[in-house]
């Protein structure tokens, strides 16, 4: 099980994989950056594939990511660059900020990447922004209720039904080149919604739900074997450890950068 099996691409192979990128990049829509170019193929179930291509025209990686749902408010507190690839990118921020002014006000602090992340180039920070979130999950458990949770759990302390831990900021660096934070959450919620989708690109089906965790509401996006002996259903709970991808929803603020351009920065220091 993978991030692409969790929409319906269950690929195999490394040939598998650059079939998929041909197909889809045969249906996408560019998007232009000082970095690169986005592809962005979008399928009617809600899976998208987001190809990256720099400016030689080379393939330099790929990223899914689901339209959902969810809407939830974040403060973006730093942009935060891959070394994956020049493409690749994500935020630091923090769910749910109480004021305007305090971005730490919020109910905690977690990353998120996102697919066209070079889009946001000059981002000024922080700001208070809408974003939708795509959680894939990575290890996950499903019960039926709060009680059947409740039940569940040995030992203490117990994890609330709705909780939020931002395990992508836990991992340590080293040196004086420290990795940067990953874009993952470990937590527990509760499902509003639920359907079985059909990624029509690929005949592959999936499972989205709208869960309602600490700090807002995520669509979380399985693979069928996550569910091989039952089903989800309106008030089940999930919990587990997801990678989070964002789309933003309201267009941000930008730094501006000084009218003339160089020589008139230049002759202003002088």
């Amino acid at each position: 099980m993978s991030n692409l099996s969790n929409i319906g691409f269950d690929i195999q192979s490394e040939d598998d994989f650059y079939s998929l990128v041909e197909k889809a990049y045969e249906k996408s829509t560019p998007l232009k950056t000082v970095k690169g170019t986005y592809f962005q193929f979008s399928d009617e179930s809600g899976a998208e594939l987001w190809i990256q291509m720099n400016k030689k025209n080379e393939l330099i990686g790929m990223n899914p990511h689901f339209k959902g749902k969810s809407k939830r408010k974040v403060s973006v507190t730093s942009s935060i660059d891959r070394p994956e690839s020049i493409l690749d990118g994500a935020f630091h921020s923090w769910a749910d900020p109480l004021e305007d002014d305090h971005p730490e006000s919020g109910a905690y602090p977690f990353v998120f990447d996102v697919p066209n992340h070079k889009k946001y180039e000059g981002i000024e920070t922080p700001q208070i922004i809408e974003i939708q979130l795509s959680a894939f999950a990575q290890e996950f458990e499903y019960y039926e209720s709060e009680g059947a949770f409740e039940n569940g759990q040995e030992g203490e302390p117990k994890w609330a039904s709705q909780s939020f831990v931002p395990s992508g900021l836990f991992k340590p660096g080293e040196g004086d080149d420290p990795n940067p934070p990953e874009a993952l959450g470990l937590f527990t919620g509760i499902i509003k919604e639920f359907e079985k989708r059909k990624n029509e690109f690929t005949g592959q089906e999936f499972y989205w739900l709208l869960v309602d965790t600490l700090g807002g509401e995520i669509d979380v996006l399985t693979d069928l074997r996550f569910f091989e002996n039952t089903s989800p259903g309106i008030g089940g709970i999930v919990h587990g450890q997801f990678w989070l991808s964002g789309s933003i929803l309201t267009e941000p603020k930008v730094v501006e950068k000084p009218k003339g351009g160089f020589l008139k920065s230049l002759f202003d220091n002088k």
